[in-house]
């Protein structure tokens, strides 16, 4: 019973959470995502309705938890001490639940379990990223550190100097030996390119020894807890998929060679799964959203006489699917080219991202 009468004895009322847009609104919800992205602190915003003594608070990633306690004590714990909130923290589902009227699971796969609601978590978007942010006194500071440092909510709290460090540990935490974690530096390394599977197989097996069945399912588990994304070409399911991951800035935290465009188009990908269901890349058009009949195009540095035949390339692409919008995201410049069936903006990405 140690485990549980320590575990007792958390008291969240002192924690500083950091609000979200999404909440836990069901007595029952399992929380999924990948690594720091927030969930325990949805679970604190939760815990922060009831009285300590009501709740039950498990980590299983803290090594002084152990499962087999946990397992064989736990109903019995909860009838005792009139336990009506169950919280388990990283939770592989090693044993059955417990009866209790209120219990918050956070994993890092997603289970469905009947009678529990599914809530899948994203790292920060810019503009819950600006509310938490007290450090920077504008939002061009603050544009500069998330583009910089990403956008997981626990950055935003620590020393400068220390941010890659630990941007290093969280990439690790999402391996669970050195082989997964060459697969998931390969697909780091990759962001925002057209890169089949097998390309990236063969890369990595000139350099490592790897089965191309374990770089797979790898890659399926990373495609599940959504550390990675791959991105469809619109009505192409066989095309080569774009690769993006879950926060933009790691590619810099792995490596000191400079991709600042794929970084800068990780980022915007990331804002565009907050708004929308479906996203997809065409042959000139980084991001196009169906729904919306808009197309979205990153480039950091516009210059309209520099980039003219590419920008006849986005157009023609435009026309062809009767797109009727065209938003430039760049880093800072901001003006409106006249075209006579489109509507093209070239917007910083600080003013996109919360308009």
């Amino acid at each position: 019973m140690r485990t549980l009468e320590a575990c007792y004895e958390i008291n969240f009322s002192k924690v500083n959470f950091i609000e979200r847009k999404i909440k836990i609104e069901a007595s029952k919800t399992i929380i999924s995502g990948a690594s720091k992205t927030g969930k325990s602190y949805l679970i604190y915003d939760f815990l922060s309705t009831f009285k300590s003594k009501e709740y039950l608070y498990i980590d299983f990633s803290d090594l002084r938890n152990e499962i087999s306690d946990v397992s064989k004590n736990l109903e019995k714990f909860m009838e005792t001490n009139e336990i009506i909130v169950l919280v388990l923290e990283n939770f592989d589902f090693q044993f059955e639940l417990p009866p209790c009227e209120n219990i918050i699971i956070s994993t890092l796969n997603p289970k469905k379990i009947r009678g529990f609601e599914n809530i899948r978590i994203n790292a920060l978007d810019f503009e819950e990223y600006l509310l938490h942010d007290n450090k920077h006194q504008n939002i061009t500071q603050s544009f500069n550190s998330f583009l910089k440092f990403g956008n997981l909510p626990e950055l935003i709290n620590i020393d400068e100097h220390k941010r890659i460090h630990r941007l290093q540990e969280i990439i690790k935490l999402q391996c669970e030996n050195e082989t997964q974690y060459e697969i998931f530096k390969t697909l780091i390394e990759n962001i925002d390119e057209k890169k089949s599977l097998f390309q990236l197989f063969n890369n990595l097996k000139s350099r490592i020894k790897i089965s191309k069945d374990k770089f797979y399912e790898t890659c399926k588990i990373y495609e599940n807890n959504k550390s990675i994304y791959f991105l469809q070409k619109y009505n192409q399911e066989k095309s080569v998929k774009k690769i993006y991951v879950y926060n933009h800035s790691f590619l810099n935290a792995i490596s000191h060679i400079k991709k600042f465009k794929n970084e800068f188009s990780n980022m915007i990908f990331l804002e565009l799964i907050h708004k929308y269901k479906e996203v997809y890349y065409l042959d000139s058009i980084d991001f196009y959203i169906e729904s919306k009949n808009i197309a979205i195009v990153a480039i950091p540095f516009f210059n309209r006489f520099l980039m003219n035949n590419a920008l006849k390339k986005i157009i023609k692409n435009a026309h062809e699917f009767g797109i009727n919008e065209i938003n430039i995201i760049t880093i800072s410049n901001n003006e409106k080219i006249s075209d006579p069936k489109l509507k093209i903006n070239i917007i910083p990405f600080y003013e996109w991202a919360i308009s």
